[in-house]
């Protein structure tokens, strides 16, 4: 973790660590869980891949994402939250009521350009991890089926990062 060195004030620290606007959008799509480099290029389109790139560098030096790189052939990288970039989501909620609240942006003007909400969007959250609201029982999970085999069509893409 990185000391931050402006005039000592836990705010400015604070902007520092996060930089700008790539490392909230990256926090948000790493709410859900963790995301493969590809996953998060779609996903906070139009950041092009260098600067995704860097950004994950940085949050991993401040010890707000942890990278699992899984080896093989291609190579297979995820990256997740640490438990202090998990201390980030509060303020994505405060951001998205702020956003709201200015009439910026809606919930469904990212479904229409996107076609999906992002997966911290209210509208597909049934529960707030971060929250002290006591929560309900697990019930056990019926067995899912076994899953139907689908002919793929072969994929000639490359994805240059």
């Amino acid at each position: 973790m990185r000391r931050r060195k402006i005039d000592g004030c836990p705010i400015a620290g604070a902007l520092q660590v996060i930089g700008d606007k790539w490392t909230m959008l990256v926090v948000r799509d790493l709410f859900a869980g963790p995301k493969r480099t590809t996953e998060l290029l779609e996903d906070l389109h139009p950041i092009s891949s260098r600067t995704l790139m860097a950004r994950l560098r940085e949050m991993e030096d401040d010890d707000l994402v942890l990278r699992n790189n899984y080896g093989g052939l291609p190579r297979r990288v995820e990256y997740e939250l640490t438990e202090r970039g998990r201390r980030l989501v509060p303020l994505l909620d405060t951001l998205m009521k702020v956003g709201q609240a200015l009439e910026c942006n809606d919930c469904q003007d990212r479904k229409d350009s996107a076609g999906y909400y992002c997966d911290f969007c209210p509208h597909r959250r049934t529960e707030v991890e971060y929250s002290s609201q006591p929560q309900a029982p697990e019930l056990p999970e019926e067995p899912e089926p076994p899953p139907v085999s689908v002919p793929r069509r072969k994929d000639d893409s490359i994805v240059l990062l």
